[in-house]
């Protein structure tokens, strides 16, 4: 399991990154940076990984965070750990991810409560067309919102 044609980001989109340019134009949101976490065979590295991105944007005293994820699979461990670990830290999270008809993650917890479904086939499905399945300006306008709606809500009980 992985990226496939549908899912795979390409270098125009790089170029042009909806999210980055709905959280950067955002008057209420200070960009503090992108954090580009790679996804180690072990799992053992794989919740390293995760602990020090977390440790990394505690240390950046982020107020919110939104984690994307390219693929499925193995990499939902990944993801899960990175939004855990995060969680864990009182810091709100919302997630993104191509879901679609697989409904389903790998494994969860309790801070994969707000993810950004960016499917786009009718079926739901992975398909054989180049980046039809990527994060548009829509899903990122819906991430931010649920960013801020999290933010607001949990605002003052931080540490």
């Amino acid at each position: 399991m992985g990226i496939g044609p549908s899912t795979k980001e390409t270098t125009l989109h790089h170029f042009r990154d909806p999210l980055l340019d709905v959280v950067s134009n955002d008057n209420d949101i200070d960009l503090l940076g992108v954090i580009i976490v790679g996804t180690p065979q072990e799992n053992q590295d794989k919740i390293f990984v995760a602990q020090r991105a977390a440790a990394w944007i505690e240390a950046m005293r982020a107020d919110g965070v939104i984690v994307s994820i390219d693929g499925w699979g193995n990499s939902n461990i990944d993801f899960a750990s990175l939004i855990q670990e995060v969680g864990e830290r009182d810091i709100p999270i919302v997630g993104m991810s191509f879901v679609g008809t697989q409904a389903q993650f790998v494994v969860t917890n309790k801070y994969m409560d707000t993810i950004v479904d960016f499917n786009k086939s009718k079926d739901g499905v992975e398909t054989e067309v180049v980046g039809e399945n990527n994060i548009v300006e829509l899903d990122a306008k819906k991430a931010l919102a649920f960013l801020k709606l999290k933010m607001n809500r949990i605002g003052g009980e931080r540490k």
